[in-house]
């Protein structure tokens, strides 16, 4: 029987030609033994395909419409199975849909570079998308974990003359007409960024047959959002910026439109993006560091109800916190003041007020990780962090009454790997150790296999629970996969 189409828009050409970008599957929580989805689709042409599963069909509905593209999103369910699947246009989507025991997740960060991300050759530039691809061949994952600077949205600025300055020529104020005008641009840049890079190979191929949930970071806005002077964040054109890149990062890293509310959002209040999950045994949450940030905080009062919100719950036996920004690391507060003493190097000084080890956000800092504390010394449950950020792999550990709570971070994707020079001088820096908390020590410590604490190698992490057993094991771009790690 012929399937049959739904005509979004007849303004179109007459046979409903057009280009078509997905689909990108998000994760919308489980229960009585389905996985709730969605999956987004953005097309320049009149008609789109219905989608089937075993349980039902599913007619899209349009969420936004930029730059003659119209985003539609199918909201659907499937039987958490082993082999489950979706179909679209003919083309069947398998799916790792059973969550209730042995478990497989995948967390990527820093997907691009600042400036020329798309002009690497895609090979180069996609090489460790494709090995995730094969593991997912091999043995499919259940969760891609996105854990921030998904876009590198630096070059996106320059959609619009008055934005093309950004941070150092701001005007003083916008008139309504200009702030209708940059905003439209930047979210026409922002969408054809969006679908220039999910729609790359390795990451399109996986990003239809996993479904993700991310965090964003300062990139996905723009370089150190949140770090720079409060007037100019909460200026005409900043503002103009924020909105922007928010209700773009919505529609493609979380498959919903910019007046909903993302998961768990009964914790989630005013302009707070953080989110939580449950699964069998499990729950995952990333509380949002980019919202509220200014350089005296990184989450404000919204933000921080969120956060403790989610964690004040019922904790399972293992809770993973998406920290876009590590939440172990070293003592950078002594080298930011260096910076401070010497003009040359301001411009990196917002890289260091990013990070939680900030002078500025020492009692926030703190705040953090007594919650996390807290939940990892509860009889059954153990904490583990996952972050980016740093374009490195490591790993970290903080003492608590009841054992190590572990950090680990992969950065990023496709981001090229710093200097080795540079990990070697972290590496150093971080061996003069730290704590927050008096009694808890933080130690830096190399992965696997590894000499060195950070690994400049292009990377991601693979986490797995087999029998009630979590282990973590990153897969570097020379050195291969580390042998798991008991965490």
């Amino acid at each position: 029987m012929p399937r049959p189409e739904i005509r979004i828009n007849m303004q179109e050409s007459p046979d409903g030609a057009g280009t078509r970008h997905g689909p990108f599957l998000y994760w919308r929580g489980h229960d009585a033994g389905r996985l709730h989805l969605n999956a987004i689709l953005a097309i320049t042409g009149s008609v789109a395909p219905y989608l089937r599963t075993s349980l039902t069909e599913t007619w899209p509905e349009q969420i936004a419409q930029i730059a003659g593209h119209r985003v539609l999103r199918y909201t659907f369910d499937v039987p958490a199975e082993a082999d489950t699947w979706y179909e679209l246009d003919d083309e069947r989507f398998e799916i790792a849909g059973d969550v209730s025991g042995d478990l497989r997740l995948v967390f990527v960060s820093c997907n691009g570079q600042e400036h020329g991300d798309l002009d690497r050759t895609v090979e180069d530039r996609n090489l460790m998308w494709h090995r995730l691809c094969d593991r997912h061949r091999e043995r499919p994952f259940h969760l891609l974990l996105q854990g921030g600077d998904q876009l590198y949205a630096d070059e996106i600025k320059e959609a619009h003359p008055l934005s093309a300055h950004w941070p150092t020529d701001i005007p003083e104020r916008l008139e309504a007409e200009q702030i209708c005008e940059v905003t439209q641009a930047l979210r026409e840049a922002f969408l054809h960024r969006y679908m220039e890079q999910m729609s790359q190979p390795g990451q399109a191929w996986i990003s239809a047959r996993v479904p993700s949930l991310s965090i964003w970071d300062d990139h996905d806005i723009c370089d150190g959002w949140g770090s720079h002077k409060a007037w100019k964040l909460e200026s005409d054109l900043g503002q103009a910026i924020f909105a922007a890149a928010r209700e773009c990062y919505l529609l493609f890293q979380y498959g919903i439109g910019p007046d909903e509310k993302p998961l768990g959002h009964d914790a989630a209040e005013g302009h707070s993006l953080t989110w939580s999950t449950n699964l069998p045994g499990l729950k995952i949450l990333a509380p949002d560091l980019r919202s509220e940030r200014r350089p005296s905080r990184v989450m404000g009062p919204d933000g921080w109800k969120a956060f403790e919100t989610a964690m004040s719950g019922e904790a399972p036996e293992r809770v993973i916190v998406l920290s876009s920004v590590p939440a172990l690391g070293p003592r950078l507060s002594i080298l930011e003041r260096l910076m401070e003493m010497t003009p040359w190097m301001e411009k990196y000084e917002d890289d260091l007020r990013d990070q939680w080890q900030s002078y500025a956000h020492r009692e926030e800092w703190q705040r953090f990780l007594k919650a996390l504390m807290e939940v990892h010394d509860r009889p059954g449950t153990r904490v583990s962090v996952l972050s980016g950020e740093i374009h490195l792999a490591t790993r970290g550990t903080m003492d608590t009454a009841s054992g190590p709570m572990h950090q680990l971070v992969a950065s990023g994707i496709s981001h090229p790997a710093p200097p080795l020079a540079w990990a070697v001088f972290l590496g150093w820096f971080a061996r003069l150790g730290e704590a927050p908390l008096e009694g808890h020590p933080i130690r830096l410590r190399p992965l696997p296999g590894q000499r060195r604490i950070y690994a400049a190698e292009r990377n991601y992490l693979i986490l797995e629970r087999n029998a009630d057993i979590w282990t973590a094991a990153w897969d570097l771009e020379d050195s291969g996969l580390t042998e798991p790690l008991a965490i």
